[in-house]
């Protein structure tokens, strides 16, 4: 770890007046939850037609056998890490001023963060596809697929974005205000590869944002846009920069 870098990083955090969050799937790695991509990742063991939004109108039973295995039976039991845990205590501090995650496991609301933008939906509400009725997932019965809607009867569907569907408006806007007003900008765990998503980072560059990534291997912003590049674990490199954030302060003179 180098020690320089991360104590660069945490000056540079405290002094900022916007500093916002932008994370992916490698942030929750840690807390047993795999990518979609790479050899280990989810699309290895399932097909991503499960997830395009055609093939659930088709197919909705189908869809949702796959949809219950993995973010209901199996991400449902994930808990934060520190890396989550670490940017919910930069949040308290008054310097992380919003995360802009890709990610639909509610990891950082539950480690106490926020200000959260769930860019590609969440798993924790359905809709119905017939009469919009929302309900939250816990309260749904999933030992039948699909689960139908108590009010019509239509087929319930997660708020998350599926293939072939637009990015919810009001998360679209509020992460291209976010990373237009960031001075400093955390990337964490992410590719870089995934549009529009990927689009944000370099809107937040082009406005003079200081470019700090977290990664455990370079990724399509790191020759491009970082200026300073992490390399480790989520856990590790949030929890050094949290250190050294608290070490600062206690190092600042009394009023």
């Amino acid at each position: 770890m180098n020690t320089h870098q991360i104590e660069r990083v945490a000056e540079r955090m405290s002094r900022s007046a916007h500093c916002v969050v932008f994370t992916g799937a490698g942030i929750s790695v840690e807390s047993g939850i795999p990518p979609f991509r790479g050899a280990d990742g989810l699309w290895s063991r399932y097909d991503p037609a499960c997830l395009d939004i055609s093939f659930f109108h088709n197919h909705p039973r189908d869809a949702w056998k796959a949809i219950r295995e993995i973010f209901y039976d199996f991400m449902g039991r994930a808990e934060p890490n520190r890396a989550h845990q670490g940017i919910a205590r930069l949040e308290q501090m008054d310097i992380v001023k919003s995360v802009i995650t890709q990610n639909i496991d509610n990891l950082h609301q539950q480690a106490g963060s926020r200000v959260v933008c769930e860019y590609h939906g969440t798993t924790r509400t359905l809709s119905c596809t017939g009469c919009g009725r929302t309900i939250e997932a816990i309260k749904a019965d999933l030992t039948t697929l699909p689960p139908g809607c108590a009010d019509c009867g239509g087929v319930m569907k997660p708020d998350f974005v599926f293939f072939g569907e637009p990015i919810p408006e009001q998360a679209a806007q509020f992460s291209r205000e976010e990373a237009g007003r960031a001075d400093c900008m955390l990337i964490i765990g992410t590719t870089g590869e995934v549009m529009p998503a990927s689009l944000l980072p370099p809107l937040a560059k082009d406005n003079g944002c200081f470019m700090v990534e977290i990664n455990t291997e370079p990724s399509a912003y790191t020759k491009d846009i970082t200026d300073v590049f992490l390399q480790g674990t989520a856990t590790d490199m949030v929890s050094a920069l949290v250190d050294a954030v608290e070490r600062g302060k206690e190092t600042l003179p009394g009023p």
